[in-house]
């Protein structure tokens, strides 16, 4: 039986391999195997979608899996080989049949890369030939349905107006934490936010007889006023304020919205730029942040309107509801703000902490040459790539500025991967300014210590920094 489990294992990654590559490559090195060309009946000898890089990350999959496995090397290298040879062979087979390459065919498509690698395996383990049907009928199912899985539900896009690129890996992290929403599974799928927040450091604050403490703590918000001098800012925006808002979490805590509010009552800007992170949890539904969305968004008043870019909590079903609400959202996209005939852009991008969503690429695409630029990502973590594109200004969050500090260590976590000069405030990375904003919200656990929420007034002014 355990023999049985190992084999299935192997070749179920082995089939696995060459769709995976093809998610983290995409169109690099993937030169098809028949290099494209037709045969006399007029069909591919095997499609467009059998790459050579595919069939070297099948082999190179059972090589490595293999020994790990407890196979020896040449038994793992060859049954790579053998199940690719055979995925070719299904191929050659549906082309005859006049499938189009990426059809799934029950059987055809299953069989020969399950039963091949038996060539080398049964002789080795002296296999019956009962053993050999018994796996393939085990085999092709898992492999049929695995198949079914990602190209139906990981490859397709999930609504019409879905904004980001369809890729597997981000589609698996948007079923986890914005389907999965029955018990227990969501909270097995998101153990961080469920058990270690929710039940293990939240059940510490209150043994220590502070977490009463760190929620008055929470709902202390500041607004923070800073100025960004350049020398290639347009003089029409000379003065111009943005009302920056970001990690909102206003579901966390009770009373949040209310402060919020308070503040941006008084706080007039000419743009008001929303940097993700609209609930509190990163797994179940948004009404509860929408809700409170709803109150906080017409106290806004901001002469361009509201832009806004998603966080890692954030869930792409929550961007109709707040586009009905008057927010415009840059998913790896530029805005083109205009004043006395001269534009100031606002760039924002997708996700690049959890969803991994984000492109610089697309996000800038459509600036002119020589742009004024403010760059508004969730997290921080991209300032060494960004740093290619040279925006005049990073506008960022997600840290909560540590949201819990020690002194004089500071914080315990900031959940980013910069280095931690880039948690709060102001920085400068080899001559691009950023600012990390604290967040007006908290995550995980609604308690802050040593640290303020803030909702921050950036103004722009000409001048040499």
């Amino acid at each position: 039986m355990a023999l049985f489990i190992r084999l299935l294992i192997l070749l179920w990654l082995v089939n696995l391999a060459p769709p995976f590559v093809a998610q983290i490559f995409e169109s690099k090195w993937n030169s098809q195997v028949d290099g494209g060309y037709l045969l006399p009946d007029g069909r591919p000898m095997f499609g467009k979608n059998k790459t050579i890089r595919g069939v070297l990350a099948g082999i190179i999959t059972g090589g490595l899996i293999g020994p790990a496995l407890g196979f020896p090397l040449w038994l793992g290298l060859g049954a790579g080989f053998l199940s690719m040879l055979g995925d070719l062979l299904s191929s050659f087979l549906k082309r005859r049949l006049s499938f189009t390459s990426g059809d799934t065919v029950p059987g055809l498509d299953q069989i020969p890369e399950g039963l091949l690698p038996f060539i080398s395996i049964a002789p080795y383990y002296s296999l019956s030939v009962g053993y050999v049907f018994l796996f393939g009928a085990v085999f092709g199912p898992g492999a049929y349905y695995g198949s079914i899985f990602l190209n139906r539900v990981l490859l397709r896009k999930p609504f019409e107006s879905y904004p980001r690129r369809i890729r597997a890996l981000t589609r698996f992290r948007e079923l986890i934490s914005c389907k999965i929403t029955s018990s227990p599974f969501r909270q097995i799928l998101n153990f961080e936010d469920a058990i270690y927040y929710h039940l293990f450091m939240k059940s510490v604050f209150k043994v220590l007889r502070i977490y009463q403490r760190g929620q008055e703590n929470a709902l202390v918000i500041e607004k923070r006023e800073v100025s960004f001098h350049s020398s290639d800012l347009p003089p029409a925006f000379d003065g111009y304020t943005v009302l920056f808002i970001s990690d909102l979490h206003l579901d966390g805590i009770a009373g949040l919205t209310d402060k919020v509010i308070q503040i941006i009552r008084q706080t007039p800007a000419d743009l008001c730029i929303l940097g993700g992170d609209f609930r509190m949890e990163t797994y179940g539904p948004s009404e509860a942040a929408l809700c409170q969305l709803r109150l906080v968004l017409p106290e806004i008043r901001a002469k361009d309107g509201i832009l806004g870019v998603l966080g890692n909590h954030d869930c792409p079903e929550i961007l109709d509801p707040l586009k009905k609400l008057g927010v415009a959202f840059l998913v790896n996209d530029s805005h083109a703000v205009e004043r006395g005939g001269q534009c100031v852009w606002i760039v924002g991008t997708d996700d690049c902490h959890y969803f991994k969503a984000h492109d610089l690429e697309s996000a800038f695409s459509g600036l002119p040459l020589q742009a004024f630029s403010v760059l508004v990502s969730h997290s921080n973590e991209i300032y060494k790539e960004a740093l290619k594109y040279r925006p005049n200004l990073f506008l960022c969050g997600h840290t909560h500025g540590g949201q819990i500090l020690i002194p004089p260590f500071g914080p315990i976590f900031t959940h980013s991967k910069a280095p931690r000069r880039f948690c709060q405030g102001k920085w400068d990375y080899e001559g691009m300014p950023g600012y990390t904003s604290a967040g007006a919200g908290v995550s995980g656990v609604p308690v802050r210590f040593n640290s303020k929420g803030e909702v921050t007034v950036v103004t722009l002014r000409r001048g040499r920094a």
